[in-house]
């Protein structure tokens, strides 16, 4: 059982110290890409106050921002070698990038597939073999599509050469899992891919904008792989102790299902737990904490309301008994919290956000942290802090923490977009 807390609305009239002096506050309303607002704008809380919130002492920290490197066009994921601490960067059209971050100098990587870079499709997310290099494989998540020109969520593995050159490459990429079925949809691939402590490889598939909000929705759905979370081995198989590897009508490589479009996810290092963000409808914004075979409601439970109205999509998590609680999430009207990548602070540059949660915000342009309280049985508190970097009006795309400095990385989800990283002052 977790306990639930709703969003505590940060004061947007408080201010940050960053690079440049004092920079107020604003907040647009929040939505995810390709969706239009035609609700509330802004940021809310659900009608509580601030009484018994703990202190936050990570909000005095002073930080600058700098630009790494200019230039990219909707740049996706991150990922950092942990050899040489070079940053491997994805852009949504199709092209993968090393860039040393000492200098911004970056080179293209050769041997990337085909992608089908339509809405949200594109080349999405990266992720390294935590082996590496001893075991050189690198990891990308994209949009593809068959014959007919339907497309859904692969996966998909070649081992990085020539890296410490000019011509690096991914040498014999191949498709290692493709999220069935294909869908005439270009919104809603999830994608976000990471390596569990037991060295499996998790990946999120959105549910396509399946708008059935029914029983039979697709994410309901243990048939297909549509609205889940999907647990695989290194070489793309399904995880041999994934929770309905023994039921023959279910897909064998789900690991958690009942899921809208998470675009964010991270193990938490304290508990070695999956932790992700997903986007809602109208707001209805969550961050959940991945269990084992767990049911996360969509759409037979929400706290998001309909695109346009006030009318809810389903009863809230807590008037059902047989779906998973999101840990804190943005209620119809509060203005919502799309998020798209996400990670936990454990780095020695600031000390005082270790074991923060850190997750960019779309529609929302600014990049959030919460502090979370509790690792035991009985789940975590989530507190939303004052918002960072909300005067630079960025849609914050991913997040990385870089190995050597604890400095903080993001990607800007721009056509002429900057990868930039957070300092100590």
């Amino acid at each position: 059982m977790t306990r639930r807390s709703t969003h505590l609305a940060p004061d947007r009239r408080s201010v940050l110290r960053a690079t440049g002096g004092l920079a107020a506050i604003s907040v647009a309303g929040c939505l995810g890409e390709g969706e239009t607002n035609d609700g509330a704008t802004g940021a809310g809380g659900d009608g509580d106050d601030d009484a018994g919130v703990p202190p936050d002492d990570g909000a005095d920290v002073e930080y600058a921002v700098e630009r790494v490197a200019e230039g990219f066009e909707n740049p996706w994921g991150l990922a950092f070698l942990p050899d040489d601490g070079r940053l491997l960067v994805t852009e949504r059209p199709g092209r993968l990038s090393l860039v040393d971050p000492a200098d911004g100098t970056r080179a293209t990587v050769d041997g990337v597939p085909g992608v089908h870079a339509a809405e949200q499709g594109g080349l999405l997310d990266v992720a390294v073999h935590p082996e590496f290099p001893g075991d050189a494989r690198v990891y990308l998540t994209y949009a593809a599509t068959n014959d007919a020109g339907e497309s859904t969520t692969h996966v998909g593995s070649g081992r990085l050469s020539g890296s410490d050159g000019d011509s690096p490459a991914l040498d014999g990429f191949e498709a290692i899992r493709v999220a069935g079925p294909f869908v005439d949809s270009d919104l809603h691939f999830g994608s976000r891919a990471t390596f569990g402590p037991d060295g499996a490889l998790f990946v999120t598939v959105g549910d396509r904008r399946d708008t059935d909000f029914g029983p039979d929705h697709v994410s309901q759905d243990r048939s297909n792989e549509l609205g889940s979370t999907l647990r695989l081995t290194p070489d793309g198989d399904a995880h041999p102790d994934n929770p309905f590897v023994d039921e023959p009508e279910a897909a064998d490589a789900i690991y958690s299902y009942g899921h809208r479009n998470p675009q964010a996810m991270a193990v938490r290092p304290e508990t070695g737990a999956l932790w992700q963000c997903e986007h809602g409808e109208r707001d209805g914004d969550e961050i959940n904490v991945v269990e084992r075979g767990g049911n996360y409601g969509w759409p037979v439970a929400s706290e998001a309301c309909r695109y346009g109205t006030d009318e809810r999509v389903a009863p809230s998590h807590r008037e059902r008994g047989d779906v998973v609680a999101p840990v804190h999430y943005w209620p119809c009207g509060s203005g919502g919290f799309p998020p798209s990548g996400a990670v936990f602070y454990q780095g020695d540059a600031f000390p005082a956000w270790r074991g923060d949660l850190f997750a960019g915000t779309l529609a929302g342009r600014y990049l959030g942290r919460f502090t979370v309280e509790g690792a035991g049985a009985d789940g975590a508190d989530v507190t939303e802090r004052n918002p960072l970097l909300a005067d630079r009006d960025w849609r914050v795309r991913t997040l990385a923490v870089e190995p050597a400095t604890g400095h903080l990385y993001l990607a800007v989800d721009d056509a002429d977009a900057p990868i930039a990283r957070i300092v100590p002052t």
